[in-house]
């Protein structure tokens, strides 16, 4: 499934692009996200943990930059792992690219996330919206230790690698859920041309 954000930081672009390059800052963001090895090579060992009420899932594995232009800022991160209980295995494609704005620097993130096994049983619908939930939370994460960083603040304590979940990103994704309901049937019928 493919799932886009944009946003915008009030910080120039060369601050943001280097800010990208950091992976372990970069993980910091990642709501559930821990980044555990260095590989070398633009590769680390990690893990991400979810959980949304009784669905609970840590997965293993790895990442790797696997393109980076400076011309276009533009970075590409694949990642994947296994669930540890072996409930089934992601694969992640994420591409992020820079652009100045007016105020400041603007991130186009695209990402095409694919489960496989029993973690597949979950929905796309659900699986989608949460993981637009926790987009939204890396985008203010991101933001909030970019701010932090030009302050000369410390921006580790601003968000710590925990698992994400809980009741209000349940909450969250399916308010998100309940809006594409209620789009599909108040938004006039409109059939495709042939």
């Amino acid at each position: 499934m493919e799932i886009t954000n944009q946003f915008g930081v009030a910080q120039p672009l060369e601050a943001v692009w280097d800010f990208f390059g950091d992976v372990p800052q970069v993980a910091a963001c990642l709501p559930g996200t821990e980044l555990t090895t260095e590989l070398g090579d633009d590769r680390f060992g990690g893990t991400v943990s979810i959980g949304l009420g009784p669905i609970k899932m840590d997965f293993d594995g790895g990442a790797e930059i696997t393109h980076r232009d400076v011309e276009a800022r533009t970075i590409s991160v694949a990642a994947s792992g296994a669930d540890r209980k072996g409930r089934g295995e992601a694969t992640l494609a994420l591409d992020v690219s820079l652009a100045p704005a007016a105020d400041g620097t603007t991130v186009d993130v695209a990402m095409d996330l694919q489960l496989s096994g029993p973690a597949a049983q979950y929905g796309r619908g659900l699986v989608s919206d949460i993981t637009a939930v926790l987009l939204n939370d890396f985008a203010a994460n991101v933001q909030n230790r970019l701010a932090a960083i030009a302050a000369g603040r410390d921006p580790d304590p601003l968000s710590q690698a925990q698992a994400a979940g809980g009741v209000a990103i349940g909450v969250r994704a399916a308010r998100m859920g309940l809006a594409r309901v209620l789009r599909r049937f108040a938004l006039p019928y409109r059939p495709e041309a042939v």
